[in-house]
């Protein structure tokens, strides 16, 4: 495997049983322990530098500029956004090449223990069930609840919004927080899953076309949404077809999910939304509960399905279970069959 100095995990069998046994390892942590301390959590570094960066580049919402200044402004976005991946990807590089230089059995579970933080299905799943939770106590409660999830505005949702925005939140994130980054995991090794989560980062945090935060991002922000359009396409669309396989695959484990749902639906329903990717596990989460998702005066996906009620939420977290473990299972699968197709690549 030293032999390799971008880390591709597949280009040896022990590098692909390393690379699943680090998969596993990262998802089982994660199911045990969540999250790491925020001080050691390296998302919270990149997003850190993100806010520094930020703030010396956004303008101040309001402010009159000039198409030069647009320019300008878009050019120093880009820049910061390239220095901040450069320096994720070779923090990752380094960390990799060294665990390489290690027995197996010791460079694999470090492995999983660094894939970890960039991966979040327990909080996601967790801050998903507590909007639901608060909504048994009041519509206020879930309001404010949803607000941890979300940064649109809540305070005039109903009841049936805030479901909605929820389970909507819970199928975006499979993509963001679960599938993408160990698609390039399994990919690219750590620098793949590390550049992903950056640019899923920077997108949050940029990716805006108007004003938010007292700053105005529509030019300070367009290379980071498009960073995060491009790495998010291909995993976007697998995680909807993975969550329509798995609901199809056990009905009876997931009451309640429509047992026929076309690809040309998905598809259909995928494209309402104005992201070439979110409408994907979305659209995909409404079509197998059969309800209505969208968000008021934006989109709306599945129309003609009912208002989701508090069952729906549990239902699509165990649908989100589901295509965790599907997920598992086509990773090692690859993982396999890529570590099988390198022995006739030269060396």
């Amino acid at each position: 495997m030293i032999g390799w100095p971008l880390g591709l995990p597949w280009m040896a069998g022990a590098g692909a049983c390393a690379t699943v046994a680090a998969l596993m390892l990262a998802l089982l942590v994660d199911h045990l322990f969540g999250e790491p301390p925020v001080r050691w959590h390296p998302v919270v570094w990149i997003g850190t530098y993100l806010g520094w960066a930020g703030r010396r580049i956004a303008p101040a919402a309001g402010t009159s500029t000039t198409r030069r200044a647009d320019v300008a402004t878009f050019a120093a976005g880009t820049l910061a956004w390239c220095v901040g991946a450069a320096l994720v990807i070779g923090a990752a590089v380094v960390l990799q090449a060294a665990l390489w230089r290690l027995p197996l059995w010791v460079s694999a579970p470090l492995t999983g223990l660094l894939l970890k933080p960039l991966l979040a299905w327990r909080m996601l799943r967790t801050e998903v069930m507590a909007v639901e939770a608060a909504l048994g106590v009041s519509l206020e409660a879930g309001r404010a609840q949803l607000a941890r999830l979300v940064s649109r505005d809540v305070s005039a949702l109903s009841e049936a919004e805030v479901r909605e925005s929820a389970i909507e939140s819970l199928a975006e994130n499979f993509n963001d927080s679960v599938m993408a980054p160990l698609f390039w995991f399994v990919l690219l090794g750590l620098p793949g899953a590390a550049l992903y989560r950056f640019a899923n980062t920077a997108d949050a945090m940029w990716g805006y076309r108007g004003p938010r935060g007292g700053r105005e991002w529509e030019w300070a922000g367009k290379w980071a949404a498009r960073a995060d359009d491009v790495l998010s396409w291909l995993p976007a669309r697998l995680s909807a077809s993975l969550l329509l396989c798995v609901g199809r695959a056990w009905p009876r484990r997931n009451r309640g999910a429509a047992r026929c749902t076309s690809r040309s639906a998905l598809r259909r329903e995928a494209r309402r939304t104005p992201s070439p990717n979110s409408g994907w596990p979305m659209a995909a989460m409404a079509l197998l509960l059969g309800v209505r998702l969208g968000k008021p005066g934006v989109y709306t996906l599945n129309e003609t399905g009912r208002p989701p009620a508090a069952p729906d939420t549990v239902r699509a977290v165990r649908l989100g279970w589901h295509a965790l473990f599907g997920l598992v299972m086509c990773a090692s699968a690859a993982t396999a069959a890529m570590a099988w197709l390198s022995t006739t690549l030269p060396r």
